[in-house]
């Protein structure tokens, strides 16, 4: 399983040129050709336009968990703990970003693997999910084929619907 998690975990680095390529590693060859329909720079633009720009997208997944709240931060030191305790390199990236826990999880044991997905990484997964799947990006296949590959599975919340605040002035 290791390799499969460290094939998807390439899809959500920074694309460079051999990107179209590491989709077809990870065996999402639709996705590679959607991708190959792009130049570089407009893959590496859309990239950064979905999961820079909004917060609901971010590919961090300790804020899908906890937003702002302190129990990020623990999940953030916890999270390094287990990626050294695993022989897992840090990036530029913060220690909850989906290409580390990708990573870790084709490390732990089966057992450990169910749990830490249960726990913490379905449920992430599922609100990014329904957050791409909103914005009509093709970055939702790859986010599919995590959610596919998690020992364990969150449902998918149901989107929330932001309503106009009626202050009765014309």
């Amino acid at each position: 399983m290791m390799a499969k998690y460290d094939a998807l975990a390439r899809l959500f680095e920074y694309p460079d040129e051999s990107y179209v390529q590491r989709c077809r590693e990870a065996g999402l060859n639709e996705f590679a050709d959607e991708m190959a329909k792009l130049t570089e720079a407009g893959i590496q633009e859309l990239f950064i336009s979905t999961f820079d720009w909004n917060p609901a997208t971010t590919l961090d997944m300790g804020w899908h968990l906890y937003g702002e709240q302190y129990e990020r931060g623990e999940f953030l030191v916890r999270m390094r703990a287990e990626l050294r305790r695993h022989g897992i390199a840090e990036s530029a990236e913060l220690p909850d970003h989906l290409t580390h826990t990708l990573r870790l999880l084709g490390r732990l044991d089966d057992n450990d693997a169910e749990k830490f997905a249960r726990e913490f990484t379905a449920p992430a997964i599922a609100r990014l999910l329904a957050a791409l799947e909103q914005e009509k990006t093709p970055f939702v296949a790859a986010v599919r084929a995590v959610r596919e590959a998690l020992p364990a599975k969150a449902e998918i919340p149901e989107p929330k619907i932001e309503l106009p605040v009626l202050t009765g002035e014309d």
